[in-house]
């Protein structure tokens, strides 16, 4: 499946638009504390745990883009939009959503 930022795909026509499909995942913000409480990985200013904590919300969120995509019989997602919000009381969770236009290619 291919998922892109771009509202075409060079040399593949949109045949039919499916609608907007979404992935969303939430994880607690204590994940983040506890990781930068027990921190011994960080390596030139940069914390590998809460990137892979991130990576990992991400990749989680764009699977069930392209679950969705595929449920509808989606050939693509176009338009793909990739957003990071802090939610819950005193923003103690962190939401990572992805949207997107499901589509068939000519």
């Amino acid at each position: 499946m291919i998922i892109t930022t771009t509202n075409t795909i060079e040399g593949r026509p949109v045949r039919e638009y499916l609608g907007l499909v979404v992935g969303e995942v939430i994880i607690g913000a204590n994940i983040f504390r506890d990781l930068f409480a027990g921190i011994r990985d960080i390596v030139g200013g940069r914390a590998g745990s809460y990137e892979n904590a991130m990576r990992s919300a991400r990749t989680e969120a764009m699977a069930e883009l392209e679950q969705e995509a595929r449920a509808l019989g989606a050939d693509a997602v176009i338009g793909v939009d990739l957003d990071y919000e802090v939610v819950g009381e005193r923003g103690g969770m962190l939401m990572v959503s992805i949207s997107g236009t499901a589509v068939k290619l000519g």
